[in-house]
């Protein structure tokens, strides 16, 4: 690991300050960070993918709160853990596709840590990007992607480019994609707020962009919209992986349904995880659902529609061709699921110091 300097900022103002001045404010190569349970970014600084000049440690920030909003929606503080927002009522009770989508993550240990904001700016687990010993676009624009021509299981069948293909890790955006969430950032010129649908961001011609946030932005929270009734009671979010915990994706599925009294859609909601660089989600494969019977063949078509142009990466037995039919049957077993009516979460409880 390399030699940083470390400071601690008990206010937004002087956080946003001591990002912006000081070792590591302007230089390419070692930009300073914000830190908050470091689940990632100290993994990433161990293995020498990330080399920051400065840590910021936001943790004394007033940023962990979970509260209703006037509108009905919900705000989720970015230093609010994830286990504490995966198991909060409000969140267990109105948002259970978010609940369920935290508590497939990780561990245990780790949604104890690991932070809200965190969880959004997590970065890609491909096995070349932390391997310092191969060449990657995303760790060094312009020296070329082995991934492509080499071992792609884990890797994008949407959205890739010719520089990168891999994929955006985090369970808790898939239902954040899902739910319409908007990100609350600060920066020295103000606030913003970014839909998720814009947060994140395709490789392109710039595959070391993870996302839309500047340098000297800080995320303080994530909004979620007032809950549809509909999709309280009838979510779910299925995780395809090679083992039962502890394992990233092959493919997620964040679904609702919204279902009117003769079994007709009124609204549809489908967001793949594991599949691409950011949440994938398309609101015309969402509208073929709208006005049909909430049946097999519907989702099918929804599904079908949602995988188009899929494209399989990798070579012989490092291809991930087995992706396209896995999650275009992961769309439709996961709508079915909904369809049934949303199950509470409490199997995912492993750990007693979970609960908040």
């Amino acid at each position: 690991m390399n030699n940083f300097s470390f400071s601690s900022a008990n206010a937004v103002d002087a956080a946003l300050e001591q990002i912006g001045s000081g070792p590591g404010s302007t230089t390419a190569a070692g930009f300073a960070k914000f830190i908050a349970g470091g689940t990632n970014l100290l993994d990433l600084m161990k293995e020498n993918v990330m080399r920051p000049a400065r840590l910021v440690d936001i943790n004394p920030l007033s940023l962990s709160g979970i509260d209703a909003l006037p509108d009905g929606g919900l705000r989720l503080g970015a230093l609010a853990r994830n286990a504490d927002t995966a198991y909060h009522p409000l969140v267990a009770s109105r948002y259970p596709l978010l609940s369920a989508a935290i508590l497939a993550g990780a561990s245990a240990q780790i949604r104890n840590m690991a932070s809200n904001g965190g969880n959004l700016l997590q970065r890609t687990r491909c096995y070349y990007f932390y391997d310092t010993g191969v060449p990657c676009n995303k760790r060094e624009p312009g020296s070329g992607c082995p991934a492509i021509s080499g071992l792609a299981r884990l890797h994008a069948i949407l959205g890739a480019s010719d520089q990168c293909i891999a994929t955006h890790p985090s369970d808790m955006c898939v239902a954040l994609r899902a739910l319409d969430a908007v990100v609350q950032v600060q920066s020295p010129r103000g606030g913003r707020a970014i839909p998720m649908a814009e947060f994140h961001r395709l490789p392109g011609e710039q595959p070391d962009r993870d996302t839309t946030l500047a340098h000297d932005e800080l995320i303080t929270s994530i909004d979620l919209p007032a809950p549809s009734p509909g999709f309280v009671a009838h979510s779910a979010y299925l995780k395809l992986r090679d083992r039962a915990s502890y394992a990233f994706a092959l493919v997620s599925v964040a679904a609702a349904l919204d279902i009117d009294a003769d079994g007709l859609v009124k609204e549809a909601r489908i967001a793949l995880g594991g599949v691409a660089h950011k949440p994938w989600r398309d609101p015309q494969a969402e509208a073929l659902l709208v006005g049909q019977p909430a049946s097999p063949a519907a989702f099918a078509q929804a599904a079908d529609h949602l995988l188009r142009g899929a494209k399989a990466q990798g070579v012989g037995p490092g291809s991930n061709a087995f992706k396209i039919p896995m999650a275009q049957r992961a769309v439709v077993r996961a709508l079915e699921t909904a369809l049934a009516g949303t199950v509470t979460n409490t199997g995912h409880n492993d750990n007693p110091k979970d609960v908040p």
